[in-house]
């Protein structure tokens, strides 16, 4: 039988863990999952980091699979600082190693979240078998070790150097993951996208390890969104890269910004929908106005021409869709989330903001590509009296 003893629960039963002790405790709360996920979640937070050191200006961010199984994750930014606490040096990078999302940040549009948790490096330093960093900045390199996440010994200057940046080697720990083995082809895909979002950066991937041979590859898209839709375009053999429609436009009603690239090649309807950097696979607001504002242009332009057929007028939004591929990134200062998962955007203001501006602009594309704008209204035509 249980006793009273068994079920009391008072303050003494309450254990209180921080820092790197809580995320090794409980690593499942802080990257998903010990499997692929929590694996690739290391990369993804050390590379989010690189990311937004050099995003300001524009940069570069190099990732590397060492032949023993490692992963160094290098840019080209400004270098964290360093401070005095009055008894040593105490590196910007060491607190953000130890501590949970140190510091303030900026507002969300201007941060790239490339992690799904966004934890931060303290994640990657506690499960790690072993972390090292090094900080190139005023003239002088510094650098640090950790074990598991505890330091061996304080950072120090370890040399002299012409160059500024950040370099973090670590060692998925052994200890915590069901795997600790990469793959390069999920690695690269996340990087093309993350470069394809944030177009001043460039990114490489390159691979050591044996038994795969050197490889690497680089991305840098200068056109953002409509390099994207280009790209998927090319992924289905269509040849319609000349025919994308593409704009960038703020709008203060959401307090952000809105990335927008589409066209109308093939049968299937492929619309890629990004929050903050983030793939909303659920869809939400962002695709919701996208999907009324191409529809209510379409449909404007065509009716006001004698275009669109009885047919297609009455196939409505989902006939305009069809054949369309499109990219649509918001980047918000305050973001709403349906649920925990962060895959469903929500906020009434984002679709009415996405809905006048694709309405706008597809609305001006077609007005002065009366050519390529009949043959979208013929195609429509031509799949609604088909159905």
């Amino acid at each position: 039988m249980t006793s009273a003893e068994d079920l009391r629960y008072d303050a003494a039963c309450i254990e209180v863990l921080e820092g790197v002790e809580a995320v090794r405790k409980r690593p499942g709360m802080w990257v998903g999952s010990t499997g692929e996920r929590g694996l690739y979640e290391l990369v993804f937070e050390a590379v989010g980091r690189a990311v937004n050191a050099v995003l300001a200006a524009g940069g570069r961010v190099d990732v590397t699979l060492t032949s023993d199984g490692g992963v160094i994750v290098e840019d080209d930014g400004p270098g964290l600082p360093f401070d005095s606490d009055g008894n040593r040096e105490v590196t910007g990078l060491e607190t953000m190693l130890t501590r949970y999302q140190a510091g303030r940040e900026p507002a969300c549009r201007h941060v790239a979240y490339v992690g799904h948790f966004h934890a931060g490096l303290i994640v990657v330093n506690a499960l790690s078998g072993r972390l090292t960093a090094e900080v190139r900045r005023e003239g002088v390199r510094r650098a640090q070790e950790y074990v598991r996440g505890v330091a061996l010994v304080p950072p120090a200057a370890v040399g002299s150097t012409t160059t500024t940046g950040t370099t973090i080697a670590f060692w998925p720990d052994a200890e915590i993951f069901e795997t600790t083995r990469y793959s390069f082809a999920v690695l690269a895909e996340r990087l093309r996208q993350v470069a394809f979002l944030h177009r001043g950066v460039e990114l490489s991937l390159t691979d050591h390890r044996p038994d795969a041979g050197t490889r690497e590859v680089r991305f840098r898209f200068p056109e953002g969104v409509r390099d994207f839709v280009a790209a998927l375009d090319a992924e289905t053999g269509c040849s319609c890269a000349e025919n994308v429609i593409a704009f960038e436009q703020e709008d203060p009603r959401m307090a952000g910004t809105m990335e927008v690239a589409l066209l109308w090649c093939g049968r299937d309807a492929r619309l890629r929908g990004f929050a903050n950097g983030r793939r909303t696979f659920e869809g939400g607001t962002h695709l919701d106005g996208f999907r009324d504002g191409l529809a209510t242009a379409v449909t404007e332009y065509g009716r006001d021409r004698g275009l669109l057929t009885p047919a297609a007028v009455d196939a409505g939004a989902d006939g305009i869709l069809e054949g369309v591929t499109a990219v649509v990134s918001v980047k918000l200062d305050h973001p709403e989330f349906l649920g925990a998962t962060r895959t469903l955007l929500g906020g009434a203001e984002v679709r009415a903001c996405l809905r006048d501006a694709v309405r706008e602009h597809v609305g001006a594309w077609l007005v002065e590509h009366a050519e390529d704008a009949a043959r979208i209204v013929d195609g429509i035509n031509r799949r609604a009296d088909r159905d």
